[in-house]
């Protein structure tokens, strides 16, 4: 089964990376700018098995609350939460998630997201 990433950053450059890194390594990646796309993005895209968000983007929701939507909405995707300016602990994520600070490599992104909880929601 092809595993099916939305990444979610405002920052089209890093957006761009974070796609190509994952299509290196023979992942599907979707891409949104912000929260409002990837909620629109995951209506129209029931394959979609993993989250992959920065917490600082523009937007009324956050990628925290993002995390937190989806991980209520969608309790089967696995989220994997970034940033490079807020660390977070386990505690600070909803339930499903995993933190991966910035910045990363390739490598360390496919690992985190093949080992991202999933299924257990808020």
């Amino acid at each position: 089964m092809k595993i099916t990433v939305l990444v979610v950053d405002d920052e089209p450059i890093i957006r761009f990376d974070a796609v190509e890194m994952l299509e290196r390594q023979g992942l599907e990646a979707l891409e949104a700018a912000n929260a409002a796309e990837a909620m629109t993005m995951l209506k129209l895209r029931p394959d979609v098995s993993v989250l992959f968000t920065d917490i600082n983007m523009a937007g009324n929701i956050d990628g925290l609350e993002l995390a937190r939507l989806v991980a209520h909405r969608w309790p089967h995707i696995r989220i994997v939460v970034t940033s490079g300016q807020v660390h977070l602990r386990d505690t600070d994520l909803p339930g499903a998630s995993a933190f991966l600070p910035k910045p990363y490599l390739p490598e360390t992104l496919v690992r985190v997201l093949d080992a991202a909880p999933a299924g257990r929601g808020v």
